[in-house]
């Protein structure tokens, strides 16, 4: 293993152990990928984040194939779709934060109460119809919810971010979860008022030169 593969993995681990960390997953339900070369480096099935290291990092072909002796996630179907259908994304976060998993446990999309809904793209976050976890059958239905957006919810199941980095599609993943935690208590008070899609188009551009964002051209 050269330096630049060891650097990859160790990134892989940390915003793995990150999604623990920041409380949107628990026990091995998350699971996170980013592009490496000729393929992809994804976690691996059924391992804590506080066991898992950077030898313990699946390399996964587009083919689906992996080293010998190597189990990648249940979800490396749909990490390794998303990778090859996106070529703007080079990390991927899946995981079951509470308040994502709760609307998704509903099935329903988050709409545009808050102007940092742009940050996923479009004036909504799109939530998959239901479907066994790790097959292609959800993978295909992620990614029609992910069109033109960075992130989605899994009908009773979680949620995906997808980014040009895999730290900044951890940072999409909180961003997710906090403002389903917003919406949550806003419906408790009364009903949310939606902003205009013009008016979430506009933040879009703006989002565009803003943190992350301009840390990715950088």
């Amino acid at each position: 293993m050269d330096t630049g593969e060891r650097t990859a993995r160790e990134r892989v681990v940390a915003v793995a152990r990150d999604l623990d960390a920041q409380g949107l997953n628990r026990g091995t339900s998350g699971n996170v990928s980013m592009r490496f070369r000729d393929g992809l480096l994804i976690t691996p099935s059924g391992l804590p984040t506080a066991r898992m290291g950077p030898d313990d990092i699946v390399p996964l072909a587009f083919d689906g194939t992996h080293p010998p002796g190597l189990k990648p996630s249940s979800e490396w179907r749909f990490h390794r779709d998303i990778l090859a259908a996106r070529p703007e994304f080079d990390g991927v976060v899946h995981a079951h934060p509470v308040h994502c998993t709760a609307f998704a446990m509903c099935g329903r999309e988050i709409p545009a109460v808050h102007y940092m809904i742009a940050a996923f793209g479009g004036p909504h976050v799109r939530c998959a119809p239901y479907a066994p976890y790790g097959t292609e059958e959800l993978s295909d239905l992620a990614l029609v919810a992910l069109a033109d957006r960075r992130a989605c919810l899994l009908a009773n199941h979680g949620m995906i971010a997808a980014a040009e980095s895999l730290e900044k599609a951890l940072w999409l993943a909180v961003e997710l979860e906090t403002l389903c935690w917003q919406y949550a208590l806003a419906l408790q008070v009364g009903a949310p008022l939606i902003l205009s899609d013009d008016e979430i188009a506009s933040t879009v551009e703006r989002f565009r030169g803003y943190g992350l964002n301009a840390a990715d051209r950088n």
